[in-house]
């Protein structure tokens, strides 16, 4: 199949009855000019443009890609492929940093491995001897590949010893990680995209499914246009397509989720709407959740939220009253200042109605990035691997006796540092070794000009290793070349725990090398080694850190022992756990009601969801979840910045469906590309109106921390909010040149959902705002003949 899937987003629906298989539709798109017998190899892996994971070949021609198909009987996707997937490979193949830089006299000059690679150990080696562990930081992203991840994970914690260790899934994915392990003891996600399939309603909590996860959403569509189809609500400020298609849209003010949330299992609670049998044998904390939410009724809850109460009391009598309800979450909750509190409600209602374990009943805390969940399970953020506890000495001692290390080297002795506080230290000077694996943070960080002080200052020698020049490059003091998606082999796991091969398809360009080459090189130069002074990893392959890797995950909630290359191959995605006594991987978690609070298994003992503060083992102890799921909450607290007299609207960020992060690839693609070229800010009609704005003119956005100016779309978003995509940079032009520098206290996941801004009408603009016309940024008013596609 090839046509125009800029504007066919989703492709043919293909309708299906709840508990029958989702229909296969293989998707394909080859460059011009080549046929499928021009193509000399299909080489297996999955999609990395988004947290779906979509199983796909990759058709290579004369060592090049030439394009990708859907494979059929992979579990994700049944052989279809958004729009990013179709297309976004093309980026890869332009514009590629092929050659280590280094900064001279204040410019990046190419240079050569060695030196490059001579002048980054040096400066490594000065600092760790006469500063110590502390003043190293590695901050990574949810892009790379469990093999890296846990090379690294391996070489920051087991041989430099520092705990200051995160990546850019602090950004997108740390709440769900934190929920998880506040509700249910340890990370992992219970349920499975096939509950899509069976469910009687779905629930859509601050989650633009139909431009984030394109192919998710057809899945849901594919439901949604059969007989019987399942209820859908959606909770977003926004009209998105979702909202459209939703039996209860709540478009409620953003910052005020947790409103909502509490609101919801008040009317749980208060129509008894309770699987007590459920809640009384498999749950603690029931008593403490409804004296906390006695209050919080829907009439409450309206007037902070800014939606009818009775639109919340249908919400909940949609959950109350079905048999098999499916929840996603995402960044909508996950990026504001109560998102622990939040997500951990949305955990709440499945306990109460016992909603959980079993077909059509389940929960999608969603991750962000397509390795979001390698990130967390490998330990190369501010968290052990296999999701051990960073407070219990024998999960600390397993893991230094699997690499042969002293447990003391391991920095259980401090608290594991989040990126905020990674930032904070190079801000100050104390972290001097600052090493940028995948990610660009400045343009995706908080309150960009001083992340921009920060990178560009002599406080902090800055590396980056990325395949492309970015923002972030531009003020690193060493630049290293690095292989993408299919130049290397490597797994990755998505959001519903589905773990997938990419294997190598070209080779890099010029001398990049893969990201777990760089990482062991450095090691090597730095003379890494365990207590028997043998090379530290002790891996050079990605089929051999795969099996290390295997080794810690054993026995452990994300076990992968049952998992080779060779299986991965064959089958394409299986779920984790798989082992041998569950060869063809695990459909859903906690399927008897059985949760991993055991105080030997669990990942935390849990934290303070009001302030943050960890609860501590004795308090945990005292509870007596063991085995039981924690249901908590905490009261709702209004945002950091509210709207005033100077600044009197809600900003918010997001995303749009034909690009990705901050456009290093989809930029170079053609079709997305031209699909969504240049940034925009979406503004209410009545807003519109009472400022005088029309589409497409020029207006300045401005909040405490900056301002930009950009072409106004008069869109569907609600009255009184801004909506910008973060997706550009450039000083005049970034979403995050306004965004506040503030946290979740739980998960540190940044507030970027709401900031008090101003609007002003600059001047007229040339035509319509460069915004999609074919998703949530849809002007409210039909484009006239200037209207771009």
């Amino acid at each position: 199949m090839q046509s125009d899937r800029i504007s066919d987003i989703w492709g043919t629906r293909t309708p299906h009855t709840a508990g029958s298989p989702w229909p296969k539709r293989v998707d394909q798109f080859l460059l011009d000019g080549i046929g499928e017998a021009d193509v000399e190899k299909w080489v297996r892996g999955a999609c990395l443009l988004c947290s779906n994971g979509c199983g796909l070949e990759v058709a290579v021609r004369d060592g090049r890609m030439v394009g990708v198909r859907g494979r059929a009987e992979d579990r994700i996707n049944h052989g279809r492929l958004g729009p990013k997937g179709l297309y976004g490979w093309q980026g890869e193949q332009r514009d590629r940093l092929t050659t280590p830089l280094i900064r001279e006299e204040g410019r990046l000059i190419e240079t050569d491995w060695d030196t490059a690679m001579g002048r980054v150990v040096e400066r490594s080696r000065a600092l760790l001897d006469t500063k110590g562990p502390l003043s190293h930081a590695f901050y990574t992203s949810g892009q790379l590949t469990i093999e890296e991840y846990y090379t690294l994970a391996v070489i920051g914690k087991g041989g430099i010893g520092t705990p200051h260790m995160d990546g850019n899934t602090r950004l997108c994915t740390a709440t769900a990680a934190a929920a998880f392990q506040e509700s249910f003891g340890t990370d992992g996600q219970p349920g499975s995209y096939t509950d899509i399939d069976h469910c009687d309603a779905l629930f859509l909590f601050g989650h633009n499914v139909a431009e984030t996860q394109s192919v998710l959403w057809a899945r849901m569509l594919d439901r949604l246009d059969a007989t019987e189809p399942p209820r859908l609500v959606c909770a977003d400020p926004r009209r998105t397509k979702v909202a459209e298609r939703a039996t209860v849209h709540l478009p409620i003010r953003n910052g005020t989720n947790l409103a909502l949330m509490n609101a919801l299992v008040h009317e749980l609670i208060a129509k008894g709407w309770v699987d007590t049998n459920y809640v009384d044998t498999h749950t603690v904390g029931f008593d403490q959740l409804d004296q906390r939410t006695r209050e919080t009724t829907p009439e409450w809850a309206a007037e902070i939220c800014g939606v009818p109460a009775r639109d919340i009391e249908a919400a909940a009598e949609i959950f109350g009253s079905s048999s098999r309800v499916v929840s996603t979450c995402s960044m909508g909750f996950y990026q504001s200042h109560q998102a622990t509190a939040a997500a951990c409600q949305v955990n709440n209602l499945h306990l109460l109605r016992g909603m959980l374990g079993r077909p059509g009943a389940g929960i999608l805390q969603m991750n962000g990035q397509p390795s979001a969940q390698n990130n967390r399970e490998a330990g190369c953020g501010p968290a052990l691997p296999g999701f051990r506890n960073w407070e219990n000495p024998h999960h600390v001692r397993e893991l230094a006796e699997l690499w042969n290390v002293d447990p003391i080297v391991i920095p259980h002795w401090a608290a594991p540092t989040d990126s905020n506080t990674i930032f904070r230290y190079a801000e100050q000077g104390s972290v001097g070794f600052l090493w940028i694996a995948a990610t660009n943070p400045a343009v995706s960080m908080p309150d960009l000009a001083r992340i921009r002080r920060i990178l560009s200052g002599d406080q902090c020698f800055v590396v980056v290793s990325d395949g492309y020049r970015t923002e972030t490059t531009e003020l690193a003091d060493v630049v290293l070349p690095a292989a993408l998606w299919a130049e290397k082999t490597g797994t990755f796991t998505n959001v519903d725990r589905t773990v997938h091969l990419q294997e190598k398809a070209v080779e890099p360009p010029g001398q990049a090398r893969g990201d777990m080459e760089i990482f062991v090189d450095y090691a090597r130069l730095m003379g890494l080694t365990d207590k028997e002074n043998h090379p530290l990893p002790s891996w050079d392959t990605p089929k051999q850190a795969f099996e290390a890797w295997k080794a810690a995950s054993a026995g452990r909630p994300c076990d992968y022992t049952g998992l080779s290359y060779e299986k991965l191959h064959e089958v394409g995605g299986i779920q984790w756990p798989c082992t041998s006594a569950t060869p063809d991987g695990s459909e859903r978690l906690y399927t008897n009601g059985q949760f991993n609070t055991n105080p030997d298994i669990c990942e935390s003992y849990g934290h303070d969801l009001a302030t943050g503060a960890p609860v501590g083992q004795d308090t945990y102890l005292a509870q007596g979840a063991d085995g039981r799921a924690i249901l908590k909450t905490t009261a709702y607290e209004p945002p950091f910045e509210e709207p005033d007299a100077a600044y009197p609207l809600r900003f918010t960020t997001g995303r749009t469906l034909y690009h990705w992060h901050t456009r290093t690839k989809t930029s170079r693609s053609p079709q997305l590309n031209d699909a969504a070229p240049s940034m925009w800010v979406e503004i209410s009609e009545p807003d519109a109106q009472r400022l005088g704005i029309s589409e497409g003119d020029i207006v300045r956005v401005t909040s405490r921390r900056g301002s930009i100016q950009a072409p106004a779309r008069i869109s569907h978003t609600r009255e009184g909010v801004v909506f910008a995509p973060w997706h550009y940079g450039g000083t005049d032009t970034a979403a995050n040149e306004l965004t506040v520098t503030g946290w979740d206290p739980v998960s540190k996941q940044p507030e970027f959902k709401v900031a008090a801004v101003a609007l002003q009408r600059i001047s007229a603009g040339h035509g319509p705002a460069p915004a999609p016309t074919t998703t949530a940024s849809a002007p409210v008013r039909p484009l006239d003949g200037t209207a771009q596609k």
